[in-house]
């Protein structure tokens, strides 16, 4: 497929009943009913707090792929994608019947409904689900195995999000999208059901490249047998990790959402065309690690207890009448010179203060602080 007539469909299927940061099960399940005719919708088991884990199953072919977002609750950006692609299939128009025809999709939307419910990336035994892929002492890891083990995927497709700090390598140039093919053993052996999985990322990287130069990152494969990909890669499944990271001024995560649902089709169409052996898993590596550059405000150059230093201002997600807002908290007073900020103010050598006119000090949280005796928004409107 072309790229765009990607970002066409993207624009005629974005689901408008999705946005922003705050996904849980009272979004997605009106979607169900339309969605009906042409997805399988099942309850496939309930969380800690019995709320429902559903499954959605799309496409009659021979090749299986296991989709799962919001495993941890926080990270809905891959979850409003799921339901853009979906949309996408079930309109005839869209000429995807090729995919379905070549492939089976099976789609756990919401892997941790209460922790989307509270907005958390744990779940409501305090635990990550992420790190319970092999005592699985949670209901939600039990659900996730055994899909798996039903479905028996031949692609695993690992959903996430990211936080606004990281870089692609250690530049100024943000990781607005991040994958990785995880390591299945300490060594990280580079094997073939691994090279299946670098091969795929390396088609999806191609398609995001054209939109977003040098804005896409993989992470270290430092190896966690009590990860869900590693776990799934270990056991010879081609798994991938899927980050959706920060785009200049989208803390909403709506630009990065098209790039995520850019990655879905792109890897589909791939999928669905071409036997996938491996063989071309060497792009793969032209990708830089992640870094961690980047903080959301950096005020250079402020005079605090009469020196020159930095200010380095991260925003904390919290969850206020059932949105997600922003409240800007100090990270680093220091001089920054590694660092990046998505948003940077030259103080010019001028006194900061706190927005009560005390000492800034870290830890410290407002939406503004007082620099030349005039309150400094931190927040962009």
């Amino acid at each position: 497929m072309q790229l765009q007539d990607i970002k066409a469909l993207f624009k005629r299927h974005k689901e408008d009943q999705l946005s922003h940061r705050y996904i849980t099960n009272k979004d997605i399940e009106p979607l169900f009913e339309k969605l009906s005719k042409h997805v399988q919708v099942e309850t496939i088991g309930k969380s800690v707090l019995s709320n429902p884990i559903y499954g959605l199953k799309i496409g009659n072919g021979k090749k299986r792929i296991l989709m799962w977002s919001q495993m941890h609750g926080n990270e809905s950006t891959t979850t409003k994608a799921i339901f853009d692609l979906l949309n996408s299939f079930i309109d005839a128009n869209s000429e995807l019947n090729f995919i379905l025809e070549s492939c089976t999709l099976y789609i756990i939307p919401i892997l941790n409904p209460d922790g989307a419910l509270s907005y958390t990336r744990i779940n409501a035994n305090q635990v990550d689900l992420n790190r319970d892929a092999q005592n699985r002492t949670q209901p939600e890891s039990i659900v996730l195995r055994n899909t798996f083990e039903n479905f028996k995927p031949h692609f695993c497709y690992n959903l996430h999000g990211q936080r606004t700090i990281f870089s692609a390598g250690n530049t100024n140039k943000l990781a607005t999208v991040s994958f990785l093919a995880p390591a299945q053993d300490e060594a990280c052996t580079v094997t073939p059901n691994r090279k299946v999985a670098m091969e795929v990322i390396g088609v999806m990287n191609n398609a995001l490249q054209q939109i977003i130069s040098n804005q896409v990152g993989v992470y270290d494969d430092a190896f966690n047998l009590n990860c869900v990909g590693d776990t799934f890669q270990s056991e010879n499944v081609p798994t991938i990790l899927f980050e959706a990271g920060h785009f200049p001024n989208d803390y909403g995560r709506e630009v990065t959402r098209e790039l995520i649902y850019v990655s879905y089709l792109a890897s589909l169409d791939y999928i669905a065309k071409t036997e996938v052996t491996g063989n071309k898993y060497e792009s793969y590596f032209n990708i830089p690690e992640n870094g961690k550059c980047f903080l959301d405000v950096i005020i250079r150059n402020a005079k605090i207890d009469g020196i020159l230093l930095d200010v380095g201002v991260l925003f904390q997600e919290r969850l206020v009448n059932n949105r997600v807002e922003f409240i800007p908290k100090i990270e680093k007073i220091e001089k920054l010179n590694a660092f990046y900020g998505h948003k940077e103010i030259d103080a010019k050598g001028v006194a900061i203060y706190n927005g009560e006119g005390g000492v800034l000090e870290i830890g410290y949280e407002n939406v503004f602080v007082i620099l030349n005796n005039e309150k400094l928004l931190l927040l962009s409107k």
